[in-house]
C-alpha cells in the first residue's frame, strides 16, 4: 500500500506517529518518529537524508542570464505523499508542539556550533 516507505525499510506503517523534515545545506533530512512500544523510555525514529536537486533557472531572457536554485528531490515528494496519508489525521498536541520547537531549537544550536568550530579551524589553519 505504501511502496516508497516499504523500499526505506519501512513495512508496518501503522506504527508511524509523525514525521519531521529540515534542510541542511544542500540536503534535505526527513526524521520518522514511531509510536512509544510499551517498555521503552523513548520513541524510536528513522533519519534519511536526500540531497537537494540542483537546477538552473534563466533570470533574464534577453540575457540569457541563469541562477542555479535547489528544490527537493522526486523521491522524497513520493514519501512524503504516503507519509501525509498516513499521519494526515493526527494532529500534534500543544506538548508535542513545545518539545518539536525545543527539539529543533537544540539541533540547530549543535550545527551552528559545529560550523563555528569548522571555521575557527579554518582560521588557525591561516596562521
Amino acid at each position: 500500500m505504501h511502496p516508497n516507505l516499504t523500499q526505506l525499510g519501512i513495512p508496518d506503517t501503522s506504527l508511524i506517529s509523525r514525521y519531521t523534515l529540515r534542510q541542511e545545506a544542500q540536503v534535505d533530512v526527513l526524521k520518522i518518529y514511531f509510536h512509544k512500544q510499551k517498555g521503552e523510555l523513548f520513541a524510536k525514529s528513522l533519519k534519511f537524508k536526500y540531497p537537494r536537486q540542483r537546477k538552473n533557472i534563466r533570470i533574464n531572457n534577453q540575457s540569457g542570464q541563469y541562477k542555479e536554485t535547489t528544490e527537493i528531490s522526486p523521491s522524497l515528494t513520493q514519501v512524503m505523499t504516503e507519509l501525509n496519508q498516513i499521519t494526515q489525521h493526527k494532529e500534534l498536541s500543544p506538548a508535542d508542539v513545545k518539545h518539536k520547537i525545543l527539539s529543533d531549537l537544540r539541533h540547530l544550536e549543535r550545527v551552528v556550533a559545529g560550523k563555528i568550530a569548522e571555521i575557527e579551524a579554518d582560521l588557525e589553519k591561516l596562521k
